[in-house]
């Protein structure tokens, strides 16, 4: 960009400050300053189609932006720094727009194209895209703000479009790591959790979660921001995601398997990280036992065991979580056989020292009972079999209790 633009951007920047229009028809003019001052780099000369397609997380983070003056994004940062997040959230996606249907007329003009060369349209789009970055750089929250309808409407769901979404993340975790660590867990693991994930997206979104994880002193980060304005960065739903393609069954392993198991261990601390006994882990608590308790009982023994350990670490942080146990037992069976096990061969390191151990004693009798009528009413053998590996090991836990063995270790996490 030459001199005499970024003085001609520059002066109408601080006629823009000093309008009284609303502040959307400014943003909006903001942009257009940046579509002229980009005109003349056309779309033959600046490929997006083929630079989503082509390029890794680590080269996608410093475009475009690594080709513009020091002046001129200097001047534009102030400008920003102004503006209000809903704002900023109403450009970023006016602008994701206009980037969406610049690259569907390129995939359909590279498509039309006889000689397979791209078509380049009237006026370029290239200033939008780096308004954009600049946006997401200086205020990440702006992405946040739009996730609701990134999310509900339709025009921004597909695989096709996770590239681009990918690229937004990079820019907004650039300034601010956990931002991109949230969008990551609320947006993308939830794509990766459907059946219908292919490989290039698997590969795409595991690529943007290295990347952050690659960053100096990343773990600190991202643990001291674990909530960020009362919302985890990792929410239960989607750490349940993450614990799934981690372990899953053996006829299940996947080449990416191993890259899961890489970060899981991070992104469980981000998950369960907290105060013990605070009002927000308690909550929290409630919210991981309800994801998780079904996966204690899969037929992965991996998945089954890291499962179990959550569970029993739930139950340590709040109370209430006997209480939503009791209530999914019989539904559960399996998950909580096992859970019951776990208690009972591991008591010293699977028990927390609480003031009072009045909730699993009161749970347990529960289960002794509901036990007794079933060992008596269900004809199913197999059913019958599950009770009676479930009052066994209830019947261990209650000597255990009997018996005052109260000497216990807690763990700040599962393993």
């Amino acid at each position: 960009m030459n001199t005499l633009t970024c003085c001609c951007f520059m002066k109408a920047v601080k006629r823009m400050e000093l309008s009284s229009e609303q502040e959307e028809i400014q943003v909006q003019k903001f942009a257009d300053f940046y579509g002229k001052a980009f005109q003349q780099v056309v779309s033959g000369q600046f490929p997006w189609l083929k630079m989503f397609r082509e390029s890794t997380v680590a080269k996608l983070v410093d475009i475009p932006l690594s080709h513009i003056s020091d002046a001129f994004y200097k001047t534009s940062v102030d400008w920003i720094s102004q503006q209000s997040l809903e704002v900023l959230g109403f450009f970023v996606l006016w602008s994701l727009d206009i980037i969406l249907e610049e690259l569907a007329a390129q995939q359909a003009s590279a498509k039309s194209s006889k000689k397979g060369v791209q078509q380049t349209s009237a006026k370029s789009k290239v200033g939008i895209f780096v308004a954009l970055a600049k946006v997401l750089r200086r205020k990440p929250d702006a992405l946040i703000s739009v996730l609701p309808k990134l999310r509900e409407h339709p025009k921004y769901q597909g695989q096709d479009k996770l590239p681009v979404f990918v690229w937004m993340i990079v820019q907004a975790s650039k300034r601010d790591l956990p931002v991109g660590l949230y969008m990551w867990a609320h947006h993308l693991l939830p794509i990766l959790g459907g059946k219908n994930c292919n490989p290039q997206s698997r590969d795409l979104i595991l690529q943007l979660v290295e990347w952050i994880l690659s960053v100096t002193k990343v773990r600190s980060i991202l643990v001291n921001a674990a909530v960020r304005k009362g919302e985890r960065l990792v929410p239960p739903a989607s750490f349940e995601i993450l614990m799934r393609a981690t372990f899953p069954a053996a006829s299940s392993r996947v080449k990416a398997t191993e890259r899961f198991e890489a970060i899981y261990p991070t992104i469980k601390e981000v998950a369960l990280t907290g105060v013990h006994g605070s009002k927000a882990m308690r909550q929290m608590s409630l919210q991981m036992f309800s994801s998780v308790v079904k996966a204690a009982g899969e037929s992965s023994p991996e998945l089954s065991k890291e499962a179990t350990g959550v569970v029993i670490w739930c139950l340590n942080q709040n109370p209430e979580c006997y209480k939503q146990w009791d209530e999914v037992y019989s539904d559960n069976l399996e998950s909580s056989v096992r859970i019951l096990q776990r208690l009972s061969d591991e008591w010293k390191e699977r028990t927390v020292n609480l003031d009072t151990l009045d909730p699993l004693r009161e749970t347990v009798n529960c289960f002794r009972n509901k036990n007794e009528k079933a060992m008596a009413s269900k004809s199913d053998a197999v059913i019958r079999a599950l009770y009676q590996d479930a009052d066994k090991y209830c019947k261990h836990i209650s000597g255990k209790l009997s018996r005052g063995h109260v000497c216990l270790t807690a763990l700040a996490l599962p393993t």
